[in-house]
Formats: structure tokens, C-alpha cells, sequence
């Protein structure tokens, strides 16, 4: 095989159609069992924070009305058909456990049902819902409550009448904690205060701005600084109803507590409260265990990469790590660009290019 794709969501589908479009015939292994990604592993009432007409997958119109925010299932929906027209093959049910160096530039791809495939240019697009960040607090092991990754969360209905901490600031935390508080009692935990961005300026959603002025394509380093002017924490997104929410008591936000105790949590000023569900919306780390064998990664578990080419092996690129390349990397209408920009290399390595040289 002249190149393989690990994963087969958003970004495996978009590198498969880069790729194929060089010249390549890319394999995608996916180990779920459709070429769909993580989405349908989303809470039930998921909705994207971009408008369908910003929230297209390499010249896939988003099908309804344009301005309408596309729902968890219409997602999926919208990357089946993107995987249906893809002239590539797609092998779902197919994980991978292990990639290795061959000795002679190419990689030996391992999958968990004992299967061994040998390449030239592999493709990391696995994403990262496949590990989610659970930080650990002092009497966590002992709590006598629940304690989940947002990633476990589905639908409110198993939480009513409970006493809800939910751990984070960001987008997915604010919107659970939202629904959460029509019928629980919820408290977003944060380490700065909550920092909302208005979903639409000027009578267009940001998203259109986004595009239109170049933030989208702003470096990592630069949103960084930008972050910083923002207070720190992580900006989200909101027509009114969720800072409404904390201003008028349905949610409130605490800093975040700094032990549990029994069924109880102690919070940063020494008070002890019961609480019945603590939900860590904190993230997720890059899904990339199978490339240690390698030497691919850093210690912490994140790609050795500059822009999505790997700096460790010719032939090895990533599609998916979140600000690869810029804000909208890692969203359906950011990820295209940035396998764009990994394909060309991979397709000269990959593609023989060094073998008119002689190397």
C-alpha cells in the first residue's frame, strides 16, 4: 500500500480524498463500524457551534438551510456520505494497535486482530475522543458519587433532582450545564471566569467573520497571546441564553473545588458540599498510543510535528490534532486545509519521489 489512514472520521475522510486526489490509493482503517468518526458517540442534544453553511467537509455542502446548526445525527449523516463517495477503501472494524519502521523507509501497521500491513506513508487522523483528559483530585478513588468524562454523558434524564458539578469552561461544559440545569441543581466548576463570545456580530455569526477576516487561519502561538488577553480561559460561544443561565441563578460557577471528601467535595475555600455527579468537561488528549512503538511522540503522549508533518519520520503526517495549523483546525471546515497541506509531502515521499534521486 502506497499510504494508510488511521481513522476514518472527519479528518481520515479528508485526507483519504487529498491523498486519492494526488495520485495515491489510500486505505482507511477505521476501527468503529462506520466511516463516521466519533460523532455518534456525542451527547444526544449535540449541536454544532458553526452554521451548516460553515460546517461543510471538502466541497460537501451541508444539506437544509444554511444557517441552521446542524445536530449531532445530521453530522454523521453528513460524514456517511462523504465516505460514500470517496473512491477509496474503508475498512471499518479495523483498529490499530501498533505502527512501526520496516527497516527500509516504509512502516508496518499492526491491527489488533493480528493483521500486519506494510506502507510508505502513513496518515495519524484518529482524533482524540478516544482519550478524553480525566484529571485526578485528591479522595477521588473513594468518592462515593459519580464521576464521568463529559464523553460518558448522553441525555439529562437520569440526573434529576441531583446536586451536579460540572468541571470546565468551555463550550461542551457550558451547553451540558445548560441542559443539565432544567432539571438538576449545576454548578460549572472553572479556573477563570466563564468567557462568552457573541454568536453573532454585527447580524452575521461569527463564524462569518471567522472566515472573512483571516481568524481562521490565525497560528497556534498567535491565539495563544490572544487567549491571554481573554483572561485565560476559553472563549464561549452564546446567543444570550447561557449567560443569561448564570446571571439569573439556573447555573452558577464556582472556582474550581480541590479535593473530594466521601460524598462530598471540598471547594477552594475550605467548604464541604454533597454532591451527587461531578462531570469533567476537560477535554481530550490526541488519540495516538499506537505511534510509541515508534518514537513519534512526546513524552505527554502529543505528535512530534510541525503543521501536521511529522519531525521525527519521512512519510508520516497528522490530520485532526487540535490547532494543527490554526483555530479552525480540527473542525469540519478547517480540517480539509490542513490535509491539504499534509498530503503534498507525504504524496512526493509516499509517491517515489525520492527514488529519482537515487536516495
Amino acid at each position: 500500500m502506497d499510504t494508510i489512514v488511521i481513522g476514518g472520521g472527519q479528518s481520515g475522510l479528508a485526507a483519504a480524498h487529498c491523498l486519492s486526489a494526488a495520485g495515491l490509493r489510500p486505505v482507511i482503517l477505521e476501527a468503529g463500524e462506520r466511516p463516521t468518526g466519533s460523532w455518534a458517540g456525542y451527547y444526544d442534544s449535540l449541536t454544532l457551534f458553526s452554521p451548516a453553511r460553515h460546517s461543510a467537509l471538502g466541497g460537501q455542502e451541508f444539506p437544509g438551510d444554511p444557517d441552521h446548526y446542524p445536530g449531532r445525527d445530521e453530522v454523521v449523516d453528513h460524514l456517511q456520505r462523504y465516505a460514500d463517495r470517496l473512491d477509496v477503501e474503508i475498512r471499518t472494524r479495523t483498529r490499530v494497535s501498533a505502527v512501526e519502521g520496516d527497516g527500509a523507509g516504509g512502516f508496518l501497521v499492526h491491527t489488533a486482530d493480528g493483521g500486519t500491513l506494510r506502507t510508505m506513508g502513513v496518515v495519524a487522523a484518529s482524533g482524540s475522543f478516544g482519550n478524553p483528559y480525566l484529571p485526578e483530585f485528591p479522595g477521588q478513588e473513594t468518592f462515593a458519587g459519580q464521576v464521568l468524562h463529559v464523553a460518558g454523558y448522553r441525555n439529562p434524564k437520569h440526573y434529576t433532582g441531583r446536586r451536579v458539578v460540572i468541571v470546565g469552561g468551555g463550550n461542551s461544559a457550558v451547553q451540558v450545564g445548560h441542559e443539565l440545569a432544567e432539571v438538576a441543581t449545576v454548578t460549572l466548576a472553572t479556573r477563570h471566569p466563564v468567557a462568552f463570545m457573541p454568536q453573532f456580530i454585527g447580524g452575521k455569526d461569527v463564524h462569518h467573520w471567522h472566515t472573512t477576516t483571516g481568524f481562521d487561519d490565525l497560528p497556534p502561538h498567535w491565539l495563544a497571546r490572544i487567549t491571554a488577553r481573554a483572561g485565560g480561559g476559553t472563549l464561549v460561544l452564546d446567543t444570550g441564553d447561557y449567560a443569561a443561565a448564570l446571571a439569573d441563578g439556573r447555573m452558577d460557577r464556582r472556582p474550581v473545588f480541590t479535593a473530594f471528601d466521601g460524598d462530598r467535595i471540598v471547594w477552594s475555600d475550605g467548604e464541604r458540599e454533597h454532591v451527587d455527579t461531578v462531570i469533567f468537561a476537560t477535554g481530550y488528549r490526541p488519540d495516538l498510543g499506537y505511534l510509541r512503538p515508534l518514537g513519534a511522540l512526546s513524552e505527554d503522549g502529543t505528535p512530534l510535528h510541525d503543521g501536521g508533518i511529522s519531525t521525527t519520520h519521512l512519510g508520516l503526517g497528522y490530520v485532526g490534532v487540535e490547532f494543527q495549523r490554526s483555530f479552525a483546525s480540527n473542525t469540519l471546515r478547517g480540517v480539509h486545509r490542513d490535509a491539504q497541506h499534509v498530503t503534498a509531502p507525504i504524496a512526493a515521499y509516499a509517491g517515489g519521489a525520492l527514488a529519482g534521486y537515487g536516495l
